[in-house]
Formats: C-alpha cells, sequence, structure tokens
C-alpha cells in the first residue's frame, strides 16, 4: 500500500447488497491489519446526513431532477473534504457506499440529465478526486427492488418507475465497460459468501498489487 491510502467504492443497482459486503469487507481488511474506514454517500457528515434525509423522504416526489443532484453533489463535497480525503491522506484503506459514480448512473443514466454536463457539476463536488477501485455489484433490477422491498428500506428513489432502475443498471454497466482499469463487475446474484470471496479477491489483489 502507498502512503496516500486507497479508496475503494462499491456501486450498484438498488438491492445488489453492497452496503452488507462492505461491512463484511471492512471486518476482513481490518482481521488483515489493514487501516480501514468506513463510510457512505449521501451522508458521511453531520452536514450529509441531513442532505440524506430530504432526498430519500417519500413526501418529497415534487423534487426536481436538477435539485436532486445538487442535493448530492452538496453532501458530496462536504464528505470529500471533511472525510474522505484526511483518510487518504492518513493511509487509510477508504471504503464508500456508493460514489460520484452512482450520480452519473442514477441522475444521468435514470434521469435522462445531460452526461457531459453532469460531469463537470461532479468534478467540481469531487474536486477531482476518483476511487483506485470500483466494485460494481451487478443484479437484475426486479431482484434487487424485491430485496429492498423485503428488507424494509424503501425509499423516494426506489419508488421511481422500473424503466428508470433498468437505465440505471445499463449505465453502471457501460461506465464499466469504459474504464475497465478501474471497474471491477461483480455477479451479485451469486450467494452472499460467494460475492465477499469474490471482493475479497479481488481487494487483495490490487493492495497488493
Amino acid at each position: 500500500m502507498t502512503q496516500r491510502g486507497f479508496f475503494i467504492t462499491f456501486e450498484g443497482p438498488d438491492g445488489s447488497g453492497k452496503s452488507q459486503q462492505l461491512v463484511e469487507l471492512a471486518g476482513f481488511l481490518s482481521q488483515k491489519g489493514y487501516p480501514v474506514f468506513s463510510t457512505r454517500e449521501p451522508g458521511g457528515t453531520g452536514i450529509g446526513d441531513k442532505i440524506r434525509l430530504i432526498l430519500f423522504d417519500l413526501g418529497n416526489t415534487e423534487m426536481h431532477p436538477r435539485t436532486e443532484i445538487l442535493l448530492f453533489q452538496a453532501s458530496r463535497a462536504q464528505h470529500v473534504e471533511q472525510i474522505i480525503l484526511p483518510s487518504l491522506e492518513n493511509g487509510q484503506i477508504v471504503l464508500c457506499d456508493r460514489f460520484a459514480d452512482s450520480t452519473l448512473a442514477y441522475q444521468g443514466y435514470g434521469h435522462q440529465v445531460d452526461l457531459q454536463r453532469l460531469r463537470m457539476v461532479v468534478e467540481f463536488a469531487t474536486g477531482g478526486l476518483q476511487p483506485d477501485l470500483t466494485l460494481l455489484l451487478d443484479v437484475d433490477v426486479e431482484v434487487g427492488l424485491c430485496r429492498r422491498a423485503k428488507g424494509g428500506q424503501w425509499n423516494r428513489l426506489d419508488a421511481y418507475e422500473l424503466a428508470f432502475h433498468q437505465r440505471v443498471r445499463q449505465g453502471y454497466l457501460e461506465m464499466a465497460r469504459l474504464e475497465p482499469g478501474r471497474w471491477e463487475v461483480v455477479d451479485a446474484s451469486q450467494t452472499f459468501e460467494d460475492v465477499q470471496q469474490a471482493i475479497r479477491n479481488l481487494v487483495l489483489e490490487r493492495l497488493q498489487g
């Protein structure tokens, strides 16, 4: 590991299981002696957590996509400056449940907002920070949404039409195809244990390489 640390993000359609897989990976890496810091988006800071409540509130159905985009970026900007960059500078492995690629997938491909304009806003919010490794936990949209509903974690974005979520998934796969050096795609329809083992193998290969 370099002195700077290592930035790993977990992405995927809703219900892909990425949040639980991140927790499991964090424990595994800690046992291996790696300095690990786990966080999530939107949120990760006091300010970000307040914005998260607004974004996910099922009552905010009138929210315009541009409003949604800017709220996500406000949370992200605070997160990068207050949490992520200082942790990387301390040499930690930062595991983040969603990051900038979520905006491109959900608001770009999902809402069909112009990707070039969206990337400019994201670039401003992140200060140009990019993950060293992005793990895409890919799962069929209907399977993922069924998992979400059973888990009782339904939010405003989950409630979008099925076609929206299908565009999100295809957007993720397209981004992974265009940038294979950063992305690794994991079949999240496998058992939890098999998915976790695949993730561990990919992460250790990058850290030790």
